[in-house]
């Protein structure tokens, strides 16, 4: 039984672009406040409008990024595994959104200290197998243990272009065996691991990956993006999914999109074996 979508996501009160971690960041280029709220408004409405239900977490003043639930935490049924953020600045990130888990009826985990890994930014199920990136914002070593912990196949993928720092900028799970993907931002052997494990991959040129096509929602049958990937809309549309964008450019100037302001609570739709419990019951919409 399809369960009920629902969606960690953070207002973006006190989103701005106040330092630099990542190409996209230009603190000459700030973000529009007012247009940032209606963009990130805008998504919200459509999730919903497409069924999900969002839960929200609450903003704090200083932490510019916590708009990027996404980065949170790799959730798998009721437990969180909690993210060590690589850079300074956004590690006061990890102690709130750990509380919001564990106030939420989720186990929350940790991994060691001094090992990065950034939650469902770098880890994304396509069937039953756990796709990792890292080398830029997450190690090796985190998603061997979390394999470990999850008692699932991972699939480590080194990440070779800084402006694909995530994997979920450069990949993203639709269905079991079904994904799409950035070739860029791979080097060979990570393409070749993705063939291997993945039946219909779907390549997303240069142009439309910068638009962050591959950052994208998918609520059942629908795929929610940024605007500006019209062939990766046509692609997706000829294999029978419905496809949806709307405006999100003041979150790309951060280096962020549809996907990396979301955070899914029970199963993403790639999931090859979704959770039995509901998650509605540990969570509250506001």
């Amino acid at each position: 039984m399809n369960l009920l979508p629902q969606i960690l996501m953070c207002p973006p009160d006190y989103y701005g672009i106040e330092y630099e971690i990542n190409p996209w960041m230009d603190t000459d280029r700030p973000a529009d406040r007012h247009a940032a709220q209606h963009q990130w408004h805008g998504l919200r409405d459509l999730l919903e409008q497409l069924g999900a239900r969002i839960t929200l977490i609450d903003p704090v003043p200083g932490l510019p990024d916590l708009v990027f639930t996404a980065n949170a935490a790799l959730v798998h049924d009721d437990v969180a595994v909690m993210a060590n953020f690589r850079y300074a600045q956004r590690q006061r990130e990890t102690p709130i959104n750990a509380q919001w888990f564990r106030t939420h009826g989720f186990r929350v985990e940790f991994l060691p200290e001094g090992l990065a890994f950034e939650g469902a930014g770098d880890a994304l199920f396509c069937g039953d197998t756990l796709f990792a990136g890292y080398r830029i914002r997450s190690d090796m070593r985190s998603e061997q243990l979390i394999g470990e912990m999850l008692n699932c196949r991972v699939i480590a993928l080194p990440l070779v272009d800084p402006y694909y720092y995530h994997l979920d900028t450069c990949f993203c799970p639709l269905a079991p065996g079904i994904a799409l993907y950035y070739p860029g931002a791979f080097d060979h052997y990570g393409i070749d691991a993705l063939r291997a494990h993945i039946e219909t991959l779907i390549p997303v040129d240069a142009d439309e990956a910068r638009h962050f096509a591959c950052n994208a929602v998918v609520v059942g049958k629908a795929v929610v993006s940024n605007s500006g990937s019209p062939k990766m809309q046509a692609a997706l549309q000829g294999l029978g999914f419905a496809t949806y964008d709307t405006p999100l450019s003041e979150f790309v100037k951060a280096g962020g999109s549809a996907k990396c302001l979301t955070l899914r609570l029970n199963g993403e739709e790639a999931l090859q074996h979704r959770p039995e419990s509901i998650v509605a019951d540990r969570t509250s919409r506001v």
